[in-house]
């Protein structure tokens, strides 16, 4: 595909070193603050007039908080090797965490789902790889082998959510592409194959379906179970059928910069372009994307009458995702690819990013969990507030721009 710059960012600047900086330091003194309350404890999904409460090990998104706690730790003792004390805060925090996420698996704490790579990959393959600790590793090979219970034989999908056996949950979301690094680790930990197979085969089924041949997504496809042949895509979050929504185009973007890495497949370096590039087109002027990508074509007029909220967590979901695929680009494309990353979070940085304890206990405002529309079937919560992975991912862009970071994905 011909490198091409996108227009609509050719003005923006791009984040500086000395602001990457502030960033990490500000999310680590943030982290050290908040660690007494959310050690035992918790971080909810999103933030409540954007504090965050503590809350109990049983939600899709746990796993976000733990690698905060985890990037705050390398991050200190990197730049900050005088202070020990700090670094072994965070590390027997983040110890704690892991016990809390070997014991939810041991005892099948609402892990009847698809997200074990979110629950799991940011909090226990991370401390294995940072620490070695056995219980981590324990934890999260189990964790993969919880997810190989939600594959689907026919065609080959890693099934969402809801019981395996009913026709209105055969289906797969475009999220699942960052939970399934966890099936390739686990391959790579334990020489078994099946792992790997069904990562395969699902990243195949996955792609071949939810990206459209204009590089916007499906949030959610449906497979025939008798036959299972492909049915139909849908959204649950997204704005309406057809409308590319914001966050589930960022899983895109970074679902094929991991599955590139893991595969080496040149068809993911293709798809990752059609995907990115329609991210960036449909960005409004302030580079903050609406909760669904269809608002930035609606008029000033229509905004007025009815106000959209943005997702800033799917910025700095995608600038990640960016960043992981410009190690495997031309110098020159991969060049490009990391100026529109820094272009996005410095927007985050400009306009969403907690400056102020007193203001929020989280690190980035502005995002959008769950947003109902006419149109589809969601719940109205956590818009316009913090959410753990938009925090989470801002903090995984920081470190990337920092450092040559080994990923936890």
């Amino acid at each position: 595909m011909e490198m091409n710059e996108i227009t609509n960012l050719k003005e923006h600047e791009e984040i500086r070193g000395e602001d990457i900086t502030a960033g990490l330091d500000f999310a680590c003194r943030q982290i050290l603050k908040i660690l007494p309350e959310f050690t035992d404890k918790f971080q909810p999904a999103y933030s409540t007039d954007n504090f965050y409460s503590p809350s109990e090990n049983t939600d899709w998104t746990n796993g976000f908080w733990t690698g905060e706690i985890w990037l705050a730790y390398e991050y200190i003792k990197r730049r900050y090797p005088e202070r020990s004390g700090d670094a072994d805060k965070l590390y027997n925090a983040g110890m704690v965490q892991v016990k809390s996420f070997l014991e939810r698996i041991e005892k099948k704490i609402s892990v009847d789902h698809h997200d074990m790579g979110f629950l799991y990959s940011p909090s226990c393959v991370a401390a294995y790889k940072l620490t070695g600790d056995e219980d981590a590793k324990k934890a999260a090979i189990m964790a993969a082998d919880q997810l190989l219970t939600r594959f689907q034989p026919a065609p080959g999908f890693l099934q969402a959510w809801g019981p395996m056996d009913q026709k209105e949950n055969y289906r797969l979301i475009i999220d699942c592409l960052l939970n399934v690094p966890l099936l390739f680790w686990a391959s790579g930990e334990t020489g078994d194959g099946r792992y790997k197979d069904i990562a395969l085969k699902h990243i195949h089924n996955a792609v071949s379906n939810v990206i459209c041949e204009d590089g916007s997504t499906w949030h959610t496809f449906f497979f025939d179970p008798v036959t299972g042949k492909p049915d139909h895509g849908e959204t649950c979050q997204g704005y309406r059928n057809g409308s590319a929504w914001a966050r589930g185009q960022a899983w895109g973007i970074y679902g094929m910069a991991e599955s590139y890495r893991y595969t080496g497949d040149p068809e993911y370096i293709r798809l990752f372009y059609l995907v990115a590039d329609y991210f960036l087109k449909n960005l409004p002027e302030n580079l903050i994307p609406y909760w669904d990508l269809e608002f930035t074509s609606w008029s000033r007029e229509q905004l007025l009458a009815d106000p959209q909220p943005w997702d800033s967590s799917a910025a700095s979901i995608a600038a990640c995702g960016m960043l992981e695929m410009s190690r495997f680009l031309p110098d020159d494309t991969a060049k490009l690819y990391i100026g529109y990353a820094k272009k996005l979070i410095k927007a985050v940085w400009d306009l969403c990013v907690v400056r102020d304890h007193s203001v929020s206990n989280g690190l980035v405002l502005h995002s959008t969990y769950s947003n109902h529309s006419p149109y589809n079937t969601c719940n109205h919560y956590g818009v316009d507030e913090c959410n753990s992975w938009g925090d989470y991912f801002y903090m995984e862009a920081l470190t990337r721009l920092d450092c040559n970071w080994e990923v936890y994905w």
